[in-house]
């Protein structure tokens, strides 16, 4: 039996890696494709990720935000 992973987990990696590519070139217009199509791949990912996971990623994404509002306050 062979191990098939899911295909969230595919195009999280496929969109992670496009960008890890992208950021490596010199070209510009190579650059911004492929920001572009690796923003395409993880919002496709991250769409097909079960709720518990998806949960986690906004609860550790507000709780980022926060703390930079609050350094603002502060300011």
């Amino acid at each position: 039996m062979t191990f098939m992973p899911p295909d969230y987990l595919v195009f999280l990696l496929a969109g992670l890696g496009i960008i890890g590519i992208g950021l490596r070139t010199g070209e510009e217009v190579v650059r911004i494709a492929a920001a572009i199509a690796g923003s395409i791949l993880l919002i496709w990912g991250f769409a097909l990720t079960p709720l518990p996971f998806q949960l986690l990623v906004e609860a550790i994404s507000i709780l980022a935000v926060f703390s930079v509002c609050v350094r603002c306050l502060r300011a």
